[in-house]
């Protein structure tokens, strides 16, 4: 039984990376298949072969961090505050429950404008408020994409601000559907370049989505990890991805996800071992040591947090005690950590 203390670990700050190495397949790239090997995401074609399938996830991230300000009529005149929001999940075609800073200069029935557009406060709890807006569906997705920034996780927004780089650097190749707060940071790597060669290699692809949220990067709190409660996602895998998958495993390729989301997505629409089946719906699978993969073989990832629920999942994956050996190799050998860090491609059996 594992508790929580033992997927932490010593991280130099500056190892953290706020930039991404351009261009995108620059990154390094730590390979483990038996022992490890440090490479560079360009050398991908060297490590997998035709009739393995990437699965990549197709969301794209809303610019969700919005800076507004709060008008309200007062006893003595009108009352403004500057309001900073992050759009954490759409609850219908005009309505986001969000994180507001500051948040006690809110209240019910409060208008928060930003720009040309503006919402309502119809719900506080805390810090969380539901906002209203006076436009809704693509009108409001693109007022937002018109006026906010990129949510960039904590570790980097508390060192630097995010900026018009930031709206090509946290946006994968592959997004096209609309709905995350969050990067599939995995994914950041590929090029079109790259995939060319994948391709003329004989390496298929397909696309799932998983709407990445804010829980993301919630802490893990209980001490017993059996205990922690995960976030719930919105995702879909389409019968032509499903059938793509299950034609590669009946054929003996390797079906290797491209990040934590497509493999959680997939291992959730997994029907039994080697087998999965189109599906659609809110995920809350939590991979933790202990558990038994059906579909991936493999993952292609980024370095996570300490004590992180993705931690846990590459430790199921791998095995605990490779994990360790892994993370012990990567801060040794000056890998770059977290969302715009380097790569890793991990493979669950030597082959």
């Amino acid at each position: 039984m594992h508790t929580l203390d033992d997927f932490d670990f010593d991280l130099p700050e500056a190892l953290i990376a706020l930039r991404p190495v351009r261009p995108r397949q620059a990154s390094r790239m730590l390979v483990a298949n038996g022992g490890i090997v440090d490479a560079s995401v360009s050398d991908l074609p060297r490590f997998l072969r035709a009739g393995d399938l990437l699965v990549f996830n197709n969301t794209k991230v809303i610019p969700a961090r919005l800076s507004g300000q709060r008008f309200r009529d007062t006893p003595h005149g009108s009352g403004v505050s500057n309001i900073e929001v992050n759009l954490i999940e759409r609850v219908s075609e005009d309505t986001w429950v969000s994180l507001a800073k500051p948040a006690k200069r809110l209240k019910l029935g409060d208008v928060i404008r930003f720009d040309d557009l503006s919402a309502t406060v119809v719900l506080k709890n805390g810090g969380e408020v539901t906002l209203t807006f006076d436009q809704s569906g693509e009108a409001l997705n693109d007022a937002i994409e018109g006026i906010g920034a990129m949510p960039l996780p904590p570790y980097i927004a508390s060192k630097r601000a995010a900026d018009a780089r930031d709206m090509d650097d946290y946006q994968t190749v592959f997004a096209t559907r609309t709905g995350a707060v969050a990067a599939p940071t995995a994914s950041l790597h590929f090029d079109s370049e790259l995939l060319a060669r994948l391709d003329r290699l004989g390496v298929k692809s397909t696309e799932v989505t998983l709407h990445v949220g804010a829980g993301t990067f919630l802490p893990v709190k209980a001490d017993n990890i059996e205990e922690h409660k995960m976030h719930s996602e919105w995702g879909e895998v389409s019968a032509q991805a499903a059938a793509k998958i299950n034609e590669t495993l009946k054929a003996g390729g390797r079906v290797i996800p491209v990040g934590t989301t497509a493999l959680r997505l997939i291992e959730t629409a997994a029907v039994k071992v080697g087998e999965i089946a189109p599906w659609v719906g809110d995920t809350d699978i939590f991979i933790r040591p202990g558990y038994e993969f059906k579909i991936a073989d493999g993952l292609m990832t980024n370095f996570h947090l300490p004590k992180s629920t993705l931690m846990m999942l590459v430790s199921a994956l791998m095995g605990y005690d490779k994990v360790k050996a892994i993370y012990e190799h990567a801060i040794n050998n000056g890998y770059r950590f977290f969302s715009y860090g380097d790569s890793s491609l991990l493979f669950r059996k030597q082959t």
